[in-house]
C-alpha cells in the first residue's frame, strides 16, 4: 500500500485549486486527511466568523491506487462511486463540483457534484450499504412534519453513513421527501459524537 500517488495528486490540486478559485473571484481551499482507511481531500470555500462552506470530497483506495468521488442517488436509494483515473479527470472534477457549487449558491438548484469528464475514463457504479437501523424517529409534529435518521456502514471501506429523511406535507396533502446523507470514518465518529455532546444544552429545540 502506497500513498506516493495521493501525496503527488495533493500536491497538484493545491495549485489548480487556486487557479479555479481565482476564476471564479472566490477563496477556496482543501484539506487533506491522510490517517483513515481511505484517505481524503476535503475542499471548502471560507465564509464570514471563519466558517467553511464544504463543496466536495475526493477519496483515495491507497489499495487499487484510485481516486473516486462518492454521492447519494435518492432515486435509486444508492451510494454511487466515480473513478477517476488520471491527473486531468480530477481536475476536471474538482473544477465541475466547484462551478455546480456555485450555481447553488446562487440559484440554490440542486445539482450533482460529481462529474464524468469524457464518458470514457470514468467508471460508475454503486455502492453496497448495510443498514445497521431502521429508520429511527428524530422529530414529527402534527404528521405534517417528521425527520428520521438511519445508520448503516459501507461495506467496501467499513466508513460509517448516516442517513437523514425530511418528509413534509403540504397544505394540498402532497409529500415532500428531503434525503441526504453523511459518510465518515471511525476516526471521525469519535470526534462528531463529542462535539455535539459537548454543545448540547446549546442547541434549540424544534419548533
Amino acid at each position: 500500500m502506497s500513498l506516493e500517488w495521493f501525496d503527488r495528486v495533493s500536491g497538484e490540486l493545491q495549485d489548480h485549486l487556486k487557479s479555479i478559485c481565482e476564476k471564479y473571484d472566490r477563496n477556496g481551499s482543501m484539506i487533506v486527511e491522510r490517517g483513515s482507511k481511505h484517505p481524503r481531500i476535503e475542499f471548502y470555500t471560507e465564509l464570514e466568523d471563519d466558517e467553511r462552506d464544504y463543496f466536495s470530497s475526493l477519496f483515495f483506495d491507497p489499495y487499487n491506487e484510485e481516486f473516486y468521488m462518492e454521492s447519494f442517488d435518492p432515486d435509486l436509494g444508492q451510494i454511487s462511486k466515480v473513478i477517476l483515473s488520471d491527473i486531468e479527470d480530477i481536475i476536471d472534477a474538482v473544477h465541475e463540483s466547484f462551478h455546480n457549487y456555485l450555481e447553488e449558491d446562487e440559484d440554490d438548484d440542486d445539482n450533482d457534484d460529481l462529474y464524468d469528464p469524457d464518458g470514457e475514463n470514468s467508471d460508475i457504479y454503486e455502492i453496497d450499504v448495510d443498514w445497521e437501523t431502521p429508520e429511527v424517529t428524530a422529530y414529527i409534529q402534527d404528521n405534517e412534519v417528521e425527520v428520521t435518521y438511519q445508520f448503516g456502514i459501507v461495506q467496501e471501506t467499513g466508513d460509517g453513513v448516516l442517513k437523514r429523511i425530511n418528509r413534509i406535507r403540504t397544505a394540498d396533502d402532497d409529500l415532500i421527501k428531503d434525503e441526504t446523507n453523511f459518510i465518515f470514518s471511525k476516526e471521525e465518529a469519535s470526534t462528531i459524537i463529542a462535539m455535539i455532546a459537548s454543545h448540547m444544552d446549546s442547541l434549540s429545540e424544534m419548533e
